[in-house]
């Protein structure tokens, strides 16, 4: 089964549109007038603050509307009501940018260690706890995803189509190697995964399990094959030798 050429939109990739609608000088300007005046701003007040007619102002915020980072509304500054239309003001969502290429996701780990430490258990690691938050989390990703898309039994290769999606969605740039293969070109915890490889790459494994056993699909397994560069997990067939292939270097490597 082929893979879909088209990768999905993610969240980096509105990140990186949001960025450059940011890059016209007078359009970031009003956007840090905005922000900073922790209030709605009127279109008067905003095309003040850079030196530019109304009309003008008011193309450019509704750029940073379109992207996201801007809401507008009709409102009366200072809350007095007047007679007429009310003035369109803009205040600041609470969108936050974060671009990285490649895409890195430390605030996954930061959220899934956190976990481990409000939940350790009085027999477990600290190591464990978090190993059992990163299967945990993945199994509940698996699990709505199934019941979101309600795909009914699935083998390997259709079950890999599914995967795709939130294997790039998170970062790990999965390339389909065989129909039922994926190798991972990007390990989205880097560099932090080379200071504790065997903790992160431990819960990036337990993570990917977890979330083929919530997908529940037959035949695939993520098996630790780390080679320099990229992600220390690969998905792979079941019944496939899980052993790292001969040429790839440890964890450590990375």
């Amino acid at each position: 089964m082929a893979s879909d050429p088209t990768p999905p939109t993610r969240a980096a990739d509105a990140a990186i549109d949001s960025v450059s609608v940011l890059g016209e000088d007078l359009r970031r300007r009003m956007f840090t007038f905005i922000r900073r005046a922790h209030r709605a701003v009127t279109r008067d007040e905003a095309a003040a603050s850079v030196g530019i007619s109304r009309k003008l102002a008011a193309f450019h915020l509704d750029k940073l509307v379109d992207a996201g980072l801007l809401r507008a509304r009709y409102e009366t500054p200072g809350g007095i009501r007047k007679v007429g239309r009310q003035p369109k003001v803009y205040e600041p969502t609470d969108t936050q940018l974060t671009v990285s290429i490649p895409d890195r996701r430390h605030e996954l780990l930061a959220d899934l260690l956190l976990d481990a430490v409000l939940t350790e258990g009085p027999d477990e690691s600290a190591a464990q706890a978090a190993t059992r938050t990163a299967g945990a989390r993945g199994r509940r990703l698996g699990e709505s995803e199934r019941e979101q898309t309600r795909p009914g039994r699935l083998g390997a290769e259709r079950g890999l189509t599914l995967c795709e999606r939130m294997l790039d969605e998170h970062g790990y740039e999965p390339v389909r190697e065989t129909p039922t293969d994926i190798r991972l070109r990007n390990c989205p915890f880097h560099p932090l995964a080379a200071k504790a490889p065997d903790l992160v790459c431990g819960m990036n494994h337990a993570f990917l399990t977890g979330y083929l056993d919530g997908l529940r699909i037959s035949g695939v397994q993520a098996v630790l094959a780390p080679r320099p560069g990229e992600c220390c997990v690969r998905l792979t067939p079941a019944e496939a030798d899980a052993e790292a292939d001969p040429d790839e270097g440890t964890a450590e490597d990375r």
